[in-house]
């Protein structure tokens, strides 16, 4: 089982009545799961989907989703899967750079699209899950899901594990979201990893609470298919409604990011669900230590495992639970399978406790970055031979993240050495928030900063100067914002000010402004401007 979709395969050969997915319009059986997705491959083929082309799956949480996403891994295609989160302009963008061949989407959401951006050029064909096209679409482009499903079975193009599977899209530090791009390997590798530690097997049920546009969302279905476990599927809405569901569908294992896990924790856990979940886990940004205690009251028999990943590398690191007491604010040891560096700027290795930047080497480092070299090599390098002058011809991931390793091995994390934001459990680009900003025409500068926050890890604060003769609207400015960016990506607070402070070499003085408005806020909270979230980013 070299390549991602034959873990599928395999379970429905050998035990082909199991319980694969479910969502709310019913559960599918290993093997309607497989010969699903080997029809939707078809359809794909039939569309001209061809070796490497680019799939994006734009749905909520329902079957459809993962079988078109597997679909387009079998077809010998790309998958690349969207945050239904997203609005039109964010998903234009990744549509355009990842040179999608085929979307598969809603009524709704395609008709968004198309106000967006009537052209797409390159766009081979839209599939609609729910309906028929929107008008104005020609015929020859667009298909239902039935329509996918209905071509006869054909061959496929020769896949080796080293090809790529998907191409996940998360913020850089600056200007729009860049793909990181997975190999079958990369991704089989790491369900094995984590299913590994995390003890999986067939008996599981493991609730999708995250997008599948987030390497830690998708990796609830690649380390449940990898042992033939079951996968339930959620579209997060209330706190409320996770544990009912947690308590109808008796399921053993939750992944969640901070913000979501600050939410439950305030909840009263049904004895039921304290009996059936055997794990839950946690990435995306530092579980609070207020947070944590209060789940392992609630929890007391349930593990807890406190992870670090990259998408760059998919997943990084674990504490085992049974050093939480020892440890709470660790981010663990690597997962198996990966080897984790801690060098300095000339690549040398840390002593004990001295910070130094993480560096992740081994089969779940991605390929690099999608149509961009030069960022590629900043960031996937090779490292200093290790033993006796052997060269590691390999590349590893540098993080950008600042840790430390203590004299027992455990990693603690320090800080990051960019400008990006975590708020809700999602990266951000304070670039890409100023972008859309500016594109309101209701400033004439602008600067986006991250402010610690107690729910969100950070909050997105907006500095802004009004133009000329204008009047300076928060009120107008976010209810612009929210009708072009994600709930997540909308700023909290907006300061205005007539003139935003620069340093020497005449740029915006981030550093000055990330002082001022820490010390601000640091005693009170901001004001909230509609940005609850289920947090799916990168962490």
């Amino acid at each position: 089982m070299d390549l991602l979709h034959e873990i599928i395969e395999a379970t429905a050969a050998a035990r082909p009545a199991a319980p694969a997915v479910s969502d709310r319009t019913g559960t599918l059986t290993y093997t309607e799961l497989a010969q699903a997705i080997e029809k939707s491959a078809a359809g794909l083929a039939t569309l001209g989907v061809c070796r490497g082309d680019r799939v994006a799956v734009w749905l909520p949480k329902r079957s459809e989703a993962v079988i078109a996403l597997f679909g387009a891994m079998r077809a010998g295609g790309v998958a690349v899967p969207v945050n239904m989160l997203l609005k039109a302009p964010q998903v234009t963008h990744i549509l355009r750079d990842s040179e999608t061949k085929v979307l598969v989407t809603t009524e709704a959401r395609f008709g968004d699209l198309m106000r967006e951006a009537p052209d797409l050029a390159g766009l081979r064909a839209i599939v609609i899950v729910d309906g028929p096209a929107p008008d104005g679409v020609k015929r020859a482009m667009a298909l239902s899901w039935q329509e996918l499903l209905s071509p006869q079975p054909r061959a496929f193009p020769t896949t080796i594990d080293a090809d790529v599977a998907a191409i996940f899209y998360t913020s850089g530090s600056t200007g729009r979201p860049k793909g990181v791009v997975l190999s079958h390997r990369n991704m089989v590798t790491g369900a094995r990893s984590v299913s590994s530690y995390l003890a999986n097997t067939p008996d599981d049920r493991i609730l999708a609470l995250l997008t599948f546009s987030f390497d830690y969302g998708f990796s609830q279905l690649s380390t449940a298919f990898n042992v033939g476990a079951s996968v339930v599927l959620l579209d997060y809405l209330l706190p409320q409604e996770v544990l009912n569901l947690l308590e109808r569908e008796r399921i053993t294992g939750l992944a969640a990011v901070p913000p979501v896990w600050i939410q439950l924790a305030e909840l009263k856990w049904p004895e039921a669900v304290r009996r059936t979940l055997r794990y839950v886990t946690n990435s995306g940004g530092a579980m609070p230590q207020a947070t944590l205690a209060k789940l392992r009251s609630a929890l007391p028999e349930t593990r807890i495992f406190l992870m670090y990943g990259l998408t760059e590398a998919f997943r990084s690191t674990y504490l085992p639970p049974e050093e939480l007491d020892r440890r709470p604010d660790s981010i663990g040891k690597a997962i198996p399978g990966a080897e984790i560096l801690v060098l300095r700027p000339d690549g040398t290795p840390c002593e004990a406790n001295e910070p130094g930047e993480l560096v992740h080497r081994g089969a779940l480092v991605s390929l690099g970055y999608w149509k961009d070299p030069a960022r590629t090599a900043e960031r996937f390098k090779p490292v200093p031979p290790i033993a006796d002058g052997m060269p590691l011809p390999e590349l590893a991931v540098w993080s950008g993240d600042v840790v430390r390793r203590d004299a027992d091995g455990f990693l603690y994390f320090v800080g990051r050495r960019d400008e990006m934001i975590k708020t809700s459990g999602y990266r951000v680009s304070p670039t890409e928030v100023e972008e859309e900003v500016y594109a309101t025409g209701l400033v004439t500068d602008a600067v986006a900063i991250g402010v610690p926050h107690p729910r969100l890890g950070q909050a997105i604060v907006l500095v802004a100067s009004a133009p000329p003769a204008a009047a300076a609207s928060s009120d107008d400015l976010l209810a612009a914002l929210r009708q072009r960016l994600p709930r997540y990506m909308v700023p909290l607070a907006v300061e205005w000010r007539e003139e935003l402070p620069r340093n020497a070499n005449g740029k915006f003085d981030r550093a000055r402004l990330r002082g001022e408005l820490e010390a601000q806020f640091a005693a009170s909270e901001p004001r909230a401007a509609d940005t609850a979230g289920s947090g799916n980013g990168s962490g």
